[in-house]
């Protein structure tokens, strides 16, 4: 068989909502892996974020930042990041705001002064957008478990600045204020998003998976890529196959070319059964 990139996003698909990782589909990666194909983790984490447990599978590769990083075979490919100017300038902003935030670096993920305290019922929400049967144990500490706290935030390495949002307005005065970066939100549809965030513009998964294929000498016919939010339909539209996990939403479902299992029912593993990667 020949050989096949694949592409997977992290949260809701290679691990569910609070970190999960089944161990189907740590076999069907490394099944694959023996098949002769190659596997990139394609998430909008830091490196940081990307915890022992994630990292000892054993990846081919890892773009970040939701396409501001690429790495494969232990070499940075590219490695785009906020400007020191930049975050100072969106720092200010959110304070004079009383907005609290996490600045996303591969060095780390720093919380602002009030971060852990805010964020509960925010998490908490979060946690019961994604249908988990007990979101009230939701908090920074389980979310974030190794965010660092009271360090420098104003940094030059910064992937990009996630914020709560008190109100949708907080995002479209974000959007407003800041033309010169992308500005999106998170954790929920539209006006009931909890989260803003702030980054570079002009880069998308799909943007860096093409450019990771052209470093690799690969064809973009011979890839997959699989997800479950909005954030991944530009990757699933620019790969080959694109297949949403069955806890997506409805958006990425109606686009998708084949919808598997949830994260929690073997979706990964069945999914590479499917296709004959394994």
């Amino acid at each position: 068989m020949e050989k096949k990139y694949i592409f997977l996003d992290v949260d809701g698909t290679l691990v569910d909502y609070h970190n999960h990782l089944p161990e189907s589909a740590v076999q069907a990666i490394h099944q694959a892996q023996a098949n002769g194909h190659k596997i990139y983790t394609v998430t909008g984490r830091s490196k940081a974020e990307m915890y022992k447990e994630i990292l000892d599978i054993g990846f081919d590769g890892y773009i970040g930042g939701n396409g501001s990083y690429i790495e494969s075979e232990n070499q940075v490919v590219k490695e785009e990041t906020l400007t020191l100017e930049d975050t100072t300038k969106i720092i200010h902003w959110l304070n004079d705001r009383n907005l609290e935030f996490y600045v996303e670096a591969n060095a780390g993920l720093f919380g602002s002064e009030n971060f852990l305290q805010r964020s509960i019922p925010t998490l908490q929400a979060y946690s019961a957008y994604k249908g988990k049967s007990d979101p009230s144990k939701a908090n920074a500490k389980t979310t974030f478990p190794d965010m660092i706290y009271g360090e420098n935030l104003y940094r030059k390495d910064v992937n990009k600045i996630s914020f709560i949002l008190e109100s949708y307005q907080d995002y479209l005065d974000c959007v407003k204020f800041f033309p010169e970066y992308k500005v999106g939100t998170w954790g929920g549809a539209g006006e009931k998003a909890l989260f803003g965030d702030v980054a570079l513009k002009n880069i998308t998964k799909a943007t860096a998976i093409d450019e990771l294929l052209v470093y690799l000498h690969a064809d973009v016919k011979n890839t997959l890529a699989f997800g479950d939010a909005k954030v991944d339909i530009p990757m699933l539209e620019h790969c080959q196959i694109g297949v949403a996990m069955g806890n997506g939403g409805p958006e990425i479902k109606a686009m998708a070319d084949y919808i598997t299992d949830s994260v929690e029912e073997n979706g990964l593993y069945h999914a590479f059964e499917h296709f004959n990667l394994i």
